[in-house]
């Protein structure tokens, strides 16, 4: 049994009761794990799986595959953001650090860089400025900053390509900075 500090980054459907959780933890990088009964009403895990959640969770390590057993949820920090463009902010985080880490490999770095933006857009609306923030660290965390080319240049040529979810967290925090120029 493995027990780690870990953060939701990813969620689906696995049968009517139950569900796959992806986790980013700073020990084993990405872990899957399988959450029995988890949707059941009246389950131990009701209200301790929700997106960007940091949570210290005990599972099960599969021999046979990728998909290990999630047996407990302790509940550290809930994501409950002041505005929407916080969410689309986060979801951007959390594909860019799922793209830059691979399962079972540590990744100390990047969940704490996700960690905290995680946790600065629990109590701040998304902008611009925490979007470039994050991906400048992340090129930094990741070894791959180059002064002469754009972060979204040095991401992209590390994991392959730039999440798609980039281009609606933008539409989400450019209107918001258009109004607050307005004023």
């Amino acid at each position: 049994m493995e027990q780690t500090e870990a953060i939701l980054i990813r969620k689906q459907a696995w049968s009517d009761t139950s569900l796959i959780a992806m986790w980013l933890t700073p020990a084993h990088g990405k872990v899957r794990t399988l959450a029995r009964a988890a949707r059941r009403p009246g389950s131990p895990m009701a209200g301790k799986l929700d997106l960007f959640y940091r949570a210290e969770i005990a599972f099960a390590v599969s021999s046979r595959t990728s998909l290990h057993a999630l047996r407990e949820v302790n509940l550290l920090e809930a994501f409950d953001p002041p505005s929407v463009s916080s969410v689309f902010l986060c979801g951007y985080f959390a594909e860019l650090a799922d793209a830059a880490t691979e399962a079972g490999q540590p990744a100390p770095e990047i969940y704490s860089l996700l960690a905290r933006g995680v946790a600065h857009l629990r109590v701040r609306a998304g902008s611009l400025r925490a979007l470039e923030h994050f991906e400048s660290e992340l090129c930094r965390v990741l070894g791959v900053q180059d002064e002469r080319s754009h972060p979204l240049a040095c991401i992209e040529s590390y994991c392959g390509r730039i999440p798609a979810s980039r281009g609606p967290a933008l539409r989400m925090i450019r209107p918001a900075a258009a109004r607050k120029g307005e004023s």
